[in-house]
C-alpha cells in the first residue's frame, strides 16, 4: 500500500517531562505496606473482575488476525529491562529518497469490541499505574502482557505505519494499516546501547540514529523545548531502597523520536479529514516568559534579548545547579496540557505549542486507553473509510477520561516515590548533606525544594534565617523523613 503524502511543514519535535521517573522492580517489601495505603487512599482499581478476565481469557484464544501478511518484516521491541506489555515493533532503512520507517503497534481493538467489559473497565481506568512492583494495567495480564504484546517469534495483530522520510529526516509519506506481524527480538535500552556502543554490526542502529539525530535538529530549527532534567531511579540493592539520577541512554532519544515521529503522522492525517482527537498544550503567557527572564537575572544566567525562550531552554546545561534550577522554573509555560476531540470543526487551538506542531498520542494502546481509538481512526482514514461508529460515538468522551487518567497517574507516581525518599532516609534525621536550590516558594522565599545528588532526592526546605539562595549549592540537615506522610523536609545549615 503507498504511503500518502505529508506537507513539507510537518512538525516534530521531543518533549521531556518535568520530573522523569523510572521506577525498577522488584520493590522492597519496605515499600508494599506504604503503597498499599496510597492505592487506598486514591481509591485505585485492584484486580479486575472475574467477568473483565474471562472476556480477556477468550479474546485472547480468538483474536480477529488480519489477512495481510507483514512478517517478513523484520521488527524488533526497544523497551526498559524487564517489560513485558510491548506496544511497539520498528524496523528502519534507507531508500533512495532518504528513509524509511516501518512501525507496529499492537492492535487492541482485535480482542477487545466497543462496550464489552473489557472495554467498559478500560474506560473506567484510563491508563496503565506505574508504580515500582505494583503496576495497575489498563488491561488484563493475559491480554496486555501476552497474547496482545508484540512479544518475539509471535504472530500477532498490529496496526502497520509505514512513514517516508527525505534526507534531511522530514516526513513525506504515511499509510497505516492492519497486518500480521512478527517481533525477531525483544530488546533493552541499556543491553542495546552497550551492543550499539561495542560497534554491533547490524545496519539497522546506525539509520535509527541518523534518524534520531535529524529529528533533534529538526526539532531546535522548529523552536521546540526539550527540558532534560535528571530521571530519578527508584531500585533496591541488597533488599534496601536505593534512589539515584541517571543519564537517558542515546538511544532511548532515537526510539522516542519514532514514537513522536508516529503521534505527528496520525495528527496529520485527522487534521487533514478533520476528525480525530489531539493532544494540545496552550502558548504561554508573555507574563510567563517574562517571569522566567527575571528568574535568570535572579540566578545570574544570560539570556540575550534576541534569544526567544526555546533556544534559551535548549542553551541551558543539567550538569549546573542554577540551569536545574532554570529547567525547573522553565516548566511553568508548560502548563496545560489535554486533549481537543473534534469532528466535522477543526479545534480552536489544536497544536502542542512545546511540540511546535499538532500532535496526537497513537504509539501505547496497550497502556493508554486513547490510543486505541486514534489508532482506528488513521486506519479508517488511510484506507478512504468512514471512521467507525464506535469510534467517532466515544471521542466526545475522551478528553475527560483521559485527562482525569493522566492527574491521577501523576499523582501515583510521585506518591510512590515520595514514599521511597522517606523509606530509604527515615534512618538519617540529623545529617547534613549537599544540596542545589532548585526551586522556591513563590509565596515564601525561605521555602523552596531542593536536590540532592546522593541520595537522589527531591524535597523541600526552609531557611530559618531568610530567602533561600536559588540555584546555589548549600548544605542542608534532614529534619524529618516519615514514611506514614511520605514526607521529607531538609533545613538550611547556617
Amino acid at each position: 500500500m503507498r504511503p500518502r503524502p505529508i506537507p513539507s511543514d510537518a512538525r516534530l519535535v521531543l518533549l521531556s517531562t518535568t520530573r522523569r521517573i523510572h521506577l525498577q522492580a522488584p520493590c522492597a517489601a519496605t515499600l508494599a505496606p506504604g503503597i498499599a495505603v496510597i492505592q487506598a487512599e486514591m481509591r485505585l482499581p485492584g484486580a479486575f473482575s472475574p467477568e473483565v478476565e474471562a472476556a480477556a481469557a477468550q479474546a485472547a484464544e480468538r483474536p480477529r488476525l488480519p489477512d495481510f501478511d507483514a512478517t517478513d518484516i523484520p521488527l524488533v521491541t526497544i523497551d526498559p529491562l524487564g517489560a513485558m506489555d510491548l506496544d511497539q515493533a520498528m524496523f528502519v532503512e534507507r531508500t533512495p529518497a532518504g528513509f524509511r520507517v516501518r512501525y507496529a503497534i499492537a492492535d487492541v481493538a482485535a480482542f477487545v469490541a466497543a462496550g464489552d467489559a473489557i472495554d467498559q473497565e478500560a474506560r473506567r481506568r484510563g491508563e496503565t499505574l506505574y508504580g515500582a512492583d505494583s503496576k495497575i494495567p489498563l488491561h488484563p495480564k493475559i491480554l496486555s502482557e501476552d497474547a496482545a504484546s508484540l512479544l518475539p517469534d509471535c504472530i500477532r495483530p498490529a496496526l502497520l505505519w509505514t512513514i517516508d522520510l527525505d534526507a534531511a529526516g522530514e516526513g513525506i509519506a504515511v499509510n497505516v494499516h492492519r497486518a500480521r506481524v512478527r517481533s525477531r527480538a525483544k530488546l533493552d535500552y541499556a543491553g542495546l546501547q552497550a551492543r550499539i556502543d561495542a560497534g554491533d554490526p547490524d545496519p539497522m542502529w546506525p539509520v535509527l540514529r541518523e534518524i534520531g539525530e535529524l529529528r533533534k535538529l529538526r526539532e531546535a530549527a522548529r523552536g521546540g523545548i526539550s527540558l532534560p532534567l535528571p530521571e530519578q531511579e527508584v531500585s533496591i540493592v541488597d533488599g534496601q531502597v536505593s534512589l539515584a539520577f541517571r543519564a537517558r541512554h542515546p538511544l532511548e532519544d532515537w526510539n522516542e523520536q519514532i514514537s513522536l515521529l508516529t503521534g505527528m503522522a496520525a495528527a496529520h492525517l485527522m487534521m487533514q479529514a478533520r476528525i480525530g482527537l489531539l493532544r494540545t498544550l496552550p502558548p504561554p503567557w508573555p507574563e510567563a516568559v517574562a517571569r522566567l527572564r527575571r528568574t535568570a537575572r535572579a540566578l545570574s544566567i544570560d539570556w540575550p534579548a534576541a534569544l526567544d525562550y526555546p533556544a534559551f531552554i535548549r542553551s541551558l546545561d543539567p550538569s549546573r545547579p542554577r540551569d536545574i534550577a532554570m529547567m525547573v522554573a522553565s516548566t511553568t509555560v508548560l502548563r496545560g496540557a489535554g486533549y481537543a476531540a473534534f469532528d466535522g470543526t477543526l479545534p480552536p487551538q489544536p497544536l502542542h505549542s512545546a511540540l511546535a506542531s499538532t500532535y496526537t498520542h497513537v504509539t501505547a494502546p496497550l497502556r493508554r486507553l486513547v490510543d486505541r481509538f486514534t489508532g482506528e481512526t488513521c486506519v479508517a482514514l488511510c484506507a478512504g473509510k468512514p471512521v467507525a461508529d464506535w469510534v467517532r460515538s466515544a471521542l466526545p468522551t475522551l478528553p475527560a477520561i483521559m485527562g482525569e487518567s493522566s492527574r491521577r497517574a501523576s499523582r501515583y507516581e510521585h506518591a510512590i516515590v515520595d514514599l521511597a525518599e522517606a523509606v530509604q532516609l527515615q534512618s538519617r534525621i540529623g545529617e547534613q548533606f549537599e544540596a542545589a536550590v532548585v526551586e522556591l516558594d513563590g509565596r515564601d522565599p525561605a521555602s523552596g525544594t531542593v536536590m540532592l545528588h546522593d541520595p537522589a532526592t527531591e524535597a523541600p526546605v526552609r531557611s530559618a534565617d531568610g530567602q533561600l539562595p536559588l540555584g546555589e549549592r548549600i548544605r542542608v540537615e534532614l529534619v524529618q523523613a516519615d514514611p506514614t506522610t511520605r514526607r521529607v523536609m531538609f533545613q538550611l545549615v547556617a
